[in-house]
């Protein structure tokens, strides 16, 4: 007798509501990847606007320094909770990617979430090899795939305990 975990399912299935999670944190994912790009990048020009505002602080003794020094170190705090949550979401979509079998709905999500085309791109770029209805399928394929796996990573309760 195998043991399973949670409601008791060895491979548990997403329910509709966990489906259009996933899909809605697709859609975002490329967003969330540039957004995070910008965020290590830009992440060390908004330290030296903190440090720059404590020496001003330092020099002038004036509260509005204070005030730019205290509202720098809030934006920092409040960028990093943000891209660390986009850094767990997008970490968890791309496990789930790396399972989902079948070679055409991984590259159909692939195309159409991860890379970030559109919905008409996607069917474009795919309209010599597949049908429109079998790129649709195959995209919502691959979504509750990723939907299934997440399940089973235990991905949504996480995501609910956090907000």
């Amino acid at each position: 007798m195998a043991m399973a975990w949670g409601q008791g399912e060895l491979f548990p299935i997403a329910n509709e509501a966990e489906i259009q999670r996933t899909k809605f944190l697709l859609g975002k994912y490329k967003e969330m990847t540039l957004l995070m790009q910008d965020f290590e990048k830009f992440e060390e020009d908004l330290k030296q606007v903190a440090i720059d505002g404590e020496a001003a602080r330092r020099i002038d003794q004036e509260d509005l320094h204070a005030d730019k020094t205290a509202n720098a170190t809030i934006l920092i705090e409040k960028q990093r909770w943000v891209y660390q949550r986009y850094q767990f979401y997008t970490q968890q979509l791309k496990r789930a990617f790396g399972l989902i079998q079948d070679a055409e709905a991984k590259k159909a999500v692939d195309y159409r979430y991860m890379q970030g085309y559109s919905y008409k791109e996607t069917l474009l770029f795919f309209r010599h090899g597949l049908s429109d209805s079998t790129i649709r399928r195959k995209i919502s394929e691959g979504t509750e795939s990723m939907a299934n796996s997440l399940k089973l990573m235990g991905f949504f309760e996480q995501d609910n305990a956090e907000f």
